[in-house]
């Protein structure tokens, strides 16, 4: 059988780093982490139609920082800010502590670079009933646009157009070595509910190897080195 490791934690402390970043003793660790859980359930609830990419949480004793990146940052503002206000309000209610909670929004200007932007973008087309080859073939080919991506895959399951086995399609271009450490692999799952049930979307997007800019310096100094002796 073959051994699955997520693409992205298999590369933590490398080349990704953590979602929620804050420092707990042993008796505190577990709560916050459920509260981070539900914090980012709530707000991907809520705002399901805003196309976020990521949640990042990050806690002092006194605040807790929220940076949201979206696609469409507009949808999670509001008119006037009403929206960011109305958010932090249900946080602060759900949360229960005596802190200040802080929201960051970032734009995501390309969605084609982000694996879940293009695992939402789909499901958003499946659910309009959009043919589901029309769909991934579209999305593969404004991948293909971007020079950031070297190599993509995208991968439906279920009934497809409401097909009456589940099966599974796939696209893909370029090359996506996925058992190198150094590759730099976006991955992200997404559900399309459908009237035919839950399509599950995989999107895999591969943008090139990431090498220790500091070792490379080293390297060049020592090669100019020899050169002069």
């Amino acid at each position: 059988m073959g051994q699955k490791v997520h693409p992205i934690s298999f590369r933590l402390g490398n080349l990704q780093t953590w979602r929620s970043k804050w420092f707990a003793n042993k008796n505190d660790y577990r709560h916050l982490l459920k509260k981070d859980f539900e914090l980012k359930k709530l707000i991907m609830d809520k705002l399901r139609n805003a196309a976020i990419a990521k949640i990042e949480v990050e806690r002092s004793p006194r605040v807790v920082n929220i940076n949201i990146f979206s696609s469409r940052p507009g949808i999670i503002i509001g008119r006037g800010g009403a929206g960011i206000e109305e958010l932090k309000k249900d946080i602060t209610e759900m949360i229960q502590e005596k802190v200040k909670v802080d929201i960051n929004i970032q734009e995501i200007r390309k969605p084609e670079t982000d694996a879940h932007l293009v695992g939402f973008l789909i499901a958003e087309q499946l659910e309009k009933r959009v043919p589901f080859r029309r769909v991934i073939k579209q999305s593969l080919e404004r991948i293909k646009q971007n020079p950031e991506i070297q190599g993509a895959k995208i991968m439906v399951a279920g009934r497809l157009d409401g097909s009456e086995m589940s099966r599974r399609e796939w696209v893909s271009f370029g090359k996506i070595p996925l058992h190198t450490i150094r590759a730099d692999v976006d991955f992200a799952t997404y559900e399309a509910k459908t009237t035919y049930g839950i399509i599950g979307i995989k999107a895999w997007l591969y943008k090139g190897e990431v090498f220790d800019k500091k070792k490379e310096d080293t390297d060049a100094e020592t090669e100019q080195e020899k050169v002069k002796s």
